[in-house]
């Protein structure tokens, strides 16, 4: 699944298409949600600064006269991906949206259709308000800090690995990298949220941090079918602190990394030096 940094990655990689008029929006098979309104109304207007909220993108339009008119929430689900170009080949069966521009067509292609392509007025009016209002806060977002994390995490007593993918904590921390933030911190994943101090919390905020910032620069991780909207391949699974390495030296003390199950999901970790 498309966690933020590839997300962060994607959105980067189309702001080509700020400033594009729109010429047309086809759909193709229906995903998730409809689109909510009528795609012939979109011709015409132009694309502003595409932004990310957690794991959607939010593409702004504008009328001729530079004025707010609405919008179009992405979110890739489970396998989406979106490509950008000129002279796009014609779409296949799991091409489910083009964004037809006089810069390229935009193209969402989701093999399973847990993604989504929704209109909405504004980011702050239904359904797009709806859609994000149980997002938590956003990892490099200043108002974010160990304190807030250390005031979310005393009330918990489930351990702190699923806490941080719920996405309550702090969105974007996807499944490699809460294994690897918590590694960085030297937590281990199965400590409760509530027995995490202060000190502790402090560490596991910097270390969210910098490994998403890892993440992101290097094009964020690529385990099966992940790319950018110009093919490019991440490269974070390469250089993952203890994700997938089970059975492997840590790098930090050399014990045996270890890989357990919770809440059904894989969790990479040294028992030697993540501390409970």
């Amino acid at each position: 699944m498309p966690e933020l940094p590839e997300v962060e990655v994607t959105r980067r990689s189309i702001a080509g298409i700020c400033g594009a008029r729109v010429l047309a929006l086809r759909l193709g098979k229906p995903l998730r949600w409809p689109l909510g309104g009528d795609p012939g109304h979109l011709v015409g207007q132009f694309v502003g600064e595409v932004g990310r909220r957690g794991k959607y993108l939010w593409l702004p339009l504008l009328d001729d006269a530079a004025a707010p008119a609405g919008g179009l929430l992405l979110h890739l689900g489970m396998s989406g991906s979106l490509a950008f170009g000129m002279g796009m080949p014609p779409p296949g069966k799991h091409d489910h949206a083009d964004l037809v521009t006089d810069r390229g067509t935009l193209r969402l292609t989701d093999p399973r259709r847990f993604g989504a392509l929704v209109w909405s007025p504004a980011l702050d009016s239904a359904p797009a308000a709806r859609l994000l209002a149980s997002l938590g806060p956003e990892p490099f977002d200043p108002g974010w800090t160990p304190g807030h994390l250390h005031a979310a995490l005393k009330g918990r007593r489930t351990p702190v690995k699923p806490a941080l993918l719920a996405g309550e904590l702090v969105v974007g921390a996807g499944n490699i990298y809460a294994s690897d933030a918590l590694f960085e911190a030297g937590i281990d994943p199965r400590t409760p949220c509530s027995r995490i101090g202060p000190v502790r919390a402090a560490r596991l905020h910097a270390a969210v941090q910098r490994v998403l910032g890892e993440a992101i620069a290097a094009g964020g991780s690529t385990l099966r079918d992940f790319r950018d909207a110009h093919g490019e391949v991440g490269q974070y699974q390469g250089q993952a602190r203890v994700y997938g390495r089970a059975g492997e030296p840590c790098p930090r003390c050399a014990v045996t990394i270890r890989r357990i199950v919770q809440g059904q999901r894989a969790t990479y970790f040294c028992p030697g030096c993540q501390r409970r």
